[in-house]
């Protein structure tokens, strides 16, 4: 991830250190889900982790270096994309993922999602990270091109993967609606149908 903390230069660090900030942001995603970004304080983290709140400002500055720090460690989850061996397959698999995300209540995702909103740094991270997953998410488009699923070669994979998700953020969190266990299905259908159609063909002069 981008926009790292200046003071966390050690990624992965041991010991005292890694429980340290395991038990910090571990805090950070229950406060965020409980009380959401407006009730996020430095304090109440430090309470919650069992850790000296001068630990928590020297090593995170303020909220929006603790909020940058827990998208960053969102970021070194060793997550792999779904691979059924089928596009439809993956896609229905990786939105299943997404819905459960955005249905458990307190949703730590919806939480992160508006925390975003009132801090540029975590803002930043969180767009890195959305980029981040949608380019790990592009060899499902690309497995579906070598099985032949997809006529066309040359389809704008990151496209065809917003169009596939799209439905789930829309319904779950614009519309506030009820899951619909049918939805993760039907979206992939829909983005693999359109798909192979060419409605995500990259045209020659976007290519060149």
């Amino acid at each position: 991830m981008t926009d790292p903390l200046d003071t966390t230069s050690d990624r992965r660090p041991g010991g005292r250190t890694a429980r340290i900030r395991a038990q910090v942001l571990a805090a950070v995603r229950a406060e965020l889900a409980e009380s959401g970004h407006q009730g996020l304080t430095m304090e109440g983290v430090a309470t919650r982790a069992g850790v000296h709140r001068a630990t928590v400002y020297r090593r995170w500055r303020d909220v929006g270096g603790l909020l940058v720090d827990v998208i960053d460690a969102a970021g070194e989850i060793d997550w792999q994309p779904p691979d059924t061996g089928s596009l439809r397959g993956d896609l229905t698999a990786l939105n299943q993922e997404i819905q459960e995300s955005l249905v458990v209540r307190p949703s730590f995702a919806i939480a992160l999602m508006a925390a975003s909103f009132h801090s540029e740094q975590a803002a930043r991270a969180q767009t890195q990270l959305w980029m981040d997953r949608y380019a790990q998410c592009e060899v499902l488009v690309e497995r579906a091109v070598e099985r032949g699923e997809l006529p066309v070669p040359h389809t704008d994979a990151r496209s065809l993967l917003i169009a596939a998700t799209a439905p789930l953020y829309h319904q779950l969190v614009l519309l506030r609606a009820d899951p619909d266990p049918h939805l993760p299905q039907r979206a992939a259908e829909a983005a693999v149908l359109a798909a192979a159609a060419g409605a995500f063909a990259v045209r020659r002069e976007e290519s060149a």
